[in-house]
């Protein structure tokens, strides 16, 4: 039987510069808030030292265990992306470790993140560079494919499409269309005030709770 192979497409456009640093600035809950709070990813956890992720996304999509089209992908990586890998949430086996990460980094990569198993996880661990997977698996990955690049993928139960703007940081992950994004950040940095003058309250002790009378009113008996 032939083997496949790796089916390539372009990398989408890049989302401006200025809106992924606008967005790294911004905590994922207080996006997600804006995107009716029913999207972003279930069951991916950061596995590198505390730090924000924003890029585009250039998608991977590979058999459980099998790296050989993620090797391929960052030919299609610029500095910026985040190379976010559709594995179907197999464990068995690593798709990367601490090598793979590294060269990630090393490209200008914004991070990784993989719906399935990473290895080496106490380097990549010390490291900032954004690392999210499902699992970790000491036994090493196959290099035999197949693989598809920049196509519609699904992570962590989450839809993910080429050049889709994804953001993570300890809370999880999100990932929504670029042309969001100016609406997105503007409502979310009107809530994160919102939020503030409510932390101030709190210091003071002069939190009104009055709403929560409305809310019980309004529960179903």
């Amino acid at each position: 039987m032939t083997n496949p192979g790796i089916v390539r497409n372009p990398s989408a456009p890049q989302v401006d510069p200025s809106t992924v640093a606008k967005l790294r600035s911004i905590a994922v809950a207080l996006l997600s808030d804006q995107l009716h709070r029913n999207c972003g990813s279930i069951g991916l956890r950061a596995y590198h030292s505390p730090a924000p992720m924003a890029g585009t996304a250039v998608t991977v999509k590979t058999r459980g265990g099998d790296n050989l089209a993620i090797l391929r992908a960052y030919d299609f990586c610029r500095p910026g992306d985040v190379m976010v890998v559709d594995a179907g949430g197999d464990t068995t086996n690593a798709l990367v470790g601490g090598i793979m990460t590294f060269a990630a980094a090393s490209l200008g990569l914004a991070g990784m993140v993989l719906d399935g198993a990473i290895r080496d996880a106490a380097e990549i661990g010390a490291r900032a560079f954004p690392v999210y997977a499902r699992g970790v698996n000491h036994r090493g990955p196959y290099k035999d494919g197949p693989g598809e690049i920049n196509v519609p993928i699904t992570v962590g139960g989450m839809v993910v499409n080429p050049g889709d703007v994804i953001v993570g940081d300890q809370d999880g992950l999100l990932a929504f269309p670029p042309g969001l994004a100016a609406s997105v950040i503007e409502k979310a940095m009107a809530q994160h005030q919102k939020e503030e003058a409510t932390m101030q309250a709190i210091r003071e002790g002069r939190w009104d709770r009055s709403f929560v009378d409305a809310l019980e009113a309004r529960c179903a008996n």
